[in-house]
């Protein structure tokens, strides 16, 4: 989920962007009176700021907004030797964003902001790495130059404004081969199921899969954790499946093992929110609805580039 509250995180880390060592740490989910969540366990490395330090370092960052709130999700070396990489799950009442930033070998001195590849050919890895790793449903010519690969969430609010848009490049790039791979947030409380029954209805048809989808972002609002069995079985149903037949593959273990297997083929090219696309493995993290011509220019050169 990518919103206002992007703009506002990176603001509020560039005030002032001080490790606080000896502050007292607040509970990780700073609201008063709450009890904090369970430890994330000691880092053996010395190089990985302690989660005391990470959690009194965000409260002096974020301490004076009463309606922020924040949780730690990891802690971990970073790609970079010497770079500690901290991954926070922010939440404001404009929503939830999943942000990072990198902590010095120093523990003095921190930088916020992705990590972007480098070299002459900077989205390779990633385009490799996809290819290998792509079990979703799919429209478009297999053999086709670009392949768009969308990263995507049944609950996501932000990926539900963005479908048109990405529906509208699929009309303008009828060359291109589009990918869907499910990428539930765990924040979101029915995410997963939604997963789970859209890597069955993938599996049953790919043209069902594509109205499948656009009917679950289109009733997105009505469905709950308490009612997603019921509803997303009935959408199953409208789009000219056997609902019960998806809702019982929805429930296997193997359909989370597929739902497993596509969050790890995400992490592994540095999703971290929804909706993330790749262009030839080039990440379009931050989607616009408003850059469709953007987008198009981004895939047509790319088709120039293979």
């Amino acid at each position: 989920m990518r919103s206002l509250l992007h703009s506002i995180v990176i603001l509020m880390f560039a005030v002032g962007f001080m490790a606080a060592q000896t502050t007292p740490a607040k509970p990780t989910m700073v609201k008063p009176g709450e009890k904090a969540p369970e430890k994330l366990g000691t880092h053996a490395s010395a190089d990985l700021p302690s989660e005391a330090t990470v959690d009194a370092f965000l409260h002096q960052q974020f301490g004076y907004q009463a309606d922020l709130t924040w949780k730690i999700s990891s802690i971990k070396p970073s790609p970079i030797a010497g770079l500690a990489e901290v991954n926070v799950v922010l939440a404001s009442p404009q929503g939830q964003q999943l942000t990072r930033f990198y902590v010095a070998a120093d523990g003095e001195h921190a930088l916020v902001g992705d990590m972007i590849p480098f070299g002459a050919r900077p989205f390779e890895p990633a385009r490799q790495k996809l290819e290998k790793g792509l079990s979703g449903p799919e429209r478009g010519p297999k053999d086709a130059s670009v392949t768009i690969v969308e990263f995507g969430d049944l609950q996501c609010p932000a990926c539900k404004a963005a479908q048109p848009t990405i529906e509208n490049l699929a009309a303008a790039e009828p060359k291109a081969r589009f990918v869907f791979q499910n990428f539930p947030l765990d924040m979101h409380n029915w995410a997963a199921k939604g997963a789970a029954y859209a890597d069955c209805v993938g599996r049953a048809s790919s043209d069902a899969f594509w109205k499948f989808l656009s009917k679950t972002y289109e009733t997105q609002s009505d469905i709950t954790a308490e009612n997603a069995d019921e509803k997303l079985t009935a959408i199953a149903d409208g789009v000219g499946l056997k609902g019960a037949d998806i809702a019982a593959c929805a429930a296997k273990p193997e359909t989370k093992a597929h739902v497993d297997a596509s969050l790890a083929l995400g992490k592994s090219v540095e999703v971290t929110g929804t909706p993330t696309l790749f262009i030839n493995g080039r990440k379009v993290g931050s989607f616009d609805p408003r850059m469709l011509d953007v987008y198009k220019n981004l895939v047509e050169f790319a088709a120039k580039e293979k």
